[in-house]
């Protein structure tokens, strides 16, 4: 029997090279294990973030910030308040 967490981080380090990540799995499953793990990697749950700070925060794992950003929002691994103006780390 093999260990789910010990799996899932060896899937999730599959998808990065010399510390980039090389793309963003379609998968919704491998999708959500990545945005787990930079959510928990990346961000510090109790603190507020601008959304260039977020930016520069991706930026350092892959080009897409954009992309990488409303995908932990709508996961709701990054929370904000409508008007866009902060982020912080959700559940």
């Amino acid at each position: 029997m093999s260990d789910n967490g010990t799996s899932g981080s060896r899937q999730v380090e599959a998808l990065f090279s010399h510390g980039r990540l090389t793309a963003i799995p379609r998968k919704t499953a491998r999708r959500e294990q990545l945005l787990v793990h930079l959510s928990e990697t990346l961000f510090e749950r109790d603190r507020s973030y601008t959304e260039r700070e977020v930016n520069e925060v991706l930026l350092t794992v892959h080009d897409d910030c954009s992309a990488l950003r409303r995908h932990l929002v709508v996961a709701g691994l990054l929370v904000r308040p409508k008007d866009g103006s902060s982020y912080r780390r959700g559940r």
